[in-house]
């Protein structure tokens, strides 16, 4: 399953309130406000010392040139997980001895966002001071609504990642009581469409045509679900795609037929695009000879970082460039909303399967082994 766009989400959710926010990927964000004056020399110090605390352990230099196995990540989040851990303390000392500090109300926050994040990783031994903080704050009449809601749907999120198997039916459900709750929030309606976003078939485009027609849902919701929608409709139809490449060469998929094409929807600085890779390099120097073809579709928004990258790792496939990120042609005339996206089209040019991602290799064998 994909948890990768959920992540984001919540991630996003987070940064609407005024907390730092802290992940294994990126450093927190502290509050942007102007900093209040200190209630003292002391306190002053304390927080400085906490703030330069939060920088994360950096991932291994070598996971750029070679992706990590599983059990090289499962130690690498293990000991992310120690370190969120060891800083929540540092937060609750500082707002415990500080308590009247106009910083405390962001220690608090840290402390709840880093356990959390430390539970999310795997540390199953602040699960009893987590949900007695979640609680406290829950029931603190000074806490916005809007930061209630993150903390039941980071709550939603957890509980549903006890069972992969059920994810997105538990975590559907949470949304909507949440929704109930808080009918004004979007972040329910957030979660509503990163569940959309999971599925396949039907049950995708249930979901998805529902969050296109609720009007009380968030413009951008609704737009992601009508292009969702249109992702949908794609399979079992050609597929329309012409460009001049980053190289100077001409593309036009409709001139590919007889071959087996893979639209990679990529960019460089998309970690799982970038662990994918070498399995895509390993099936198109195997099968390329035989009729298969790559057309990557980049995100990325500097150019010399896509050229640099390419050059270095030898990608000899073509690339479409225009440096407008998510906002790029035909990731939205496409309905593209998370990344790696990996489409497979057949010897006759129409597209069969939208998540060529695991199994690519296998799957252009058998595209390749059908009669045009």
């Amino acid at each position: 399953m994909r948890r990768r766009h959920l992540a984001a989400v919540l991630l996003l959710a987070a940064l609407a309130v005024p907390a730092p926010t802290w992940s294994a990927d990126q450093p927190p964000a502290l509050p942007a406000a102007p900093a209040p004056k200190p209630s003292s020399p002391e306190a002053e110090k304390a927080w400085q010392d906490l703030r330069q605390s939060l920088q994360p352990p950096a991932q291994p230099k070598e996971w750029a040139e070679k992706a990590p196995t599983p059990e090289e990540r499962d130690a690498f989040m293990k000991k992310v997980g120690e370190f969120a851990v060891s800083v929540a303390d540092k937060a609750q000392d500082f707002h415990t001895k500080f308590a009247q500090d106009p910083h405390a109300a962001d220690a608090r926050q840290m402390e709840l966002s880093l356990l959390q994040t430390a539970q999310r990783l795997g540390n199953t031994n602040v699960t009893a001071r987590l949900a007695k903080l979640e609680a406290d704050r829950l029931n603190d009449p000074s806490v916005s609504e809007e930061e209630k809601v993150v903390m039941r749907a980071q709550k939603i999120q957890r509980e549903a990642m006890k069972n992969p198997d059920t994810f997105n039916a538990e975590f559907e459900k949470g949304a909507r009581e949440l929704l109930k709750d808080y009918p004004k929030s979007e972040i329910p309606y957030q979660m509503l469409i990163s569940v959309a976003g999971e599925l396949e078939g039907d049950p995708a485009r249930k979901l998805a045509t529902e969050l296109s027609e609720n009007q009380n849902a968030p413009e951008q919701v609704r737009e992601m679900a009508k292009g969702m929608l249109k992702k949908l409709d794609a399979v079992g139809k050609p597929v329309a795609l012409q460009f001049t490449a980053l190289d100077g060469s001409e593309v036009d998929v409709a001139k590919l037929k007889g071959k087996v094409v893979l639209i990679d929807f990529w960019a460089t600085w998309c970690g799982p695009c970038v662990a994918e890779l070498p399995n895509v390099k390993k099936a198109y120097e195997k099968l390329h000879p035989k009729g298969f073809e790559i057309v990557g579709i980049s995100f990325d928004q500097k150019k010399e970082a896509l050229t640099g990258f390419i050059d270095k790792e030898k990608v000899t496939w073509p690339q479409y460039f225009d440096g407008k990120g998510w906002q790029n042609k035909y990731g939205q005339e496409f309905g593209i909303n998370s990344i790696p996206a990996m489409w497979l089209l057949d010897k006759r040019g129409i597209l069969r399967d939208q998540n060529a991602r695991g199994a690519l290799e296998e799957k252009v064998e058998k595209l390749l082994a059908e009669q045009p």
